[in-house]
């Protein structure tokens, strides 16, 4: 990297986001850390939730899913890290398919900083977060005292109050 570059790096602004990760169909974990390492260029991953394998929601005729939240920082904006994102998951296989249906990744920008917005392809904070609890337990493992914007609640007060019947957390941390 040349001067140039470190200098443009070091004035582009640091943002936090929080991603969640799921796979339900191929080498499952495998996809996961590979989807943990290729973020990993453009997002400097700090902490990690451990893994939990939950019933699929709303297309509920395929596998169980792995998912995971992470948290990391980037200089992307909003639709650059979605892009980014959606190159990871076609780089990994993923297909257009059903609404909920089988995928061998799936990357969703949960929260970016404390942002509300609505752009034609992205909502930020994600617009169905707080209905699942394979986003809230995972990502209030690792956060448990940010709010999420929309409701002013904490994430650990939003995942308690959900049912967590379908979701298991499987033995040992991930650790990238």
């Amino acid at each position: 990297m040349n001067q140039q570059q470190q200098a443009r790096e070091a004035s582009a602004p640091v943002h936090i986001v929080y991603l969640a990760l799921g796979a339900n169909i191929g080498d499952r974990q495998s996809n996961i850390d590979a989807a943990l390492q290729r973020l990993g260029t453009a997002v400097k991953l700090d902490m990690v939730s451990s893994i939990y394998e939950t019933e699929p929601v709303g297309y509920l005729d395929q596998p169980c899913f792995l998912n995971m939240v992470c948290r990391g920082t980037t200089a992307l904006p909003p639709r650059e890290l979605l892009a980014f994102v959606k190159q990871i998951e076609n780089d990994l296989g993923r297909q257009p398919s059903i609404r909920n249906g089988p995928r061998p990744i799936d990357i969703d920008i949960l929260l970016y900083d404390d942002l509300r917005a609505e752009y034609e392809d992205l909502v930020i904070p994600h617009p169905r977060m707080t209905e699942r609890a394979f986003v809230l337990v995972p990502l209030a493992e690792i956060a448990p005292d940010i709010v999420e914007p929309v409701s002013g609640k904490p994430i650990l007060y939003l995942a308690q109050a959900m049912s967590q019947q379908d979701i298991t957390r499987l033995t040992g941390e991930h650790h990238g």
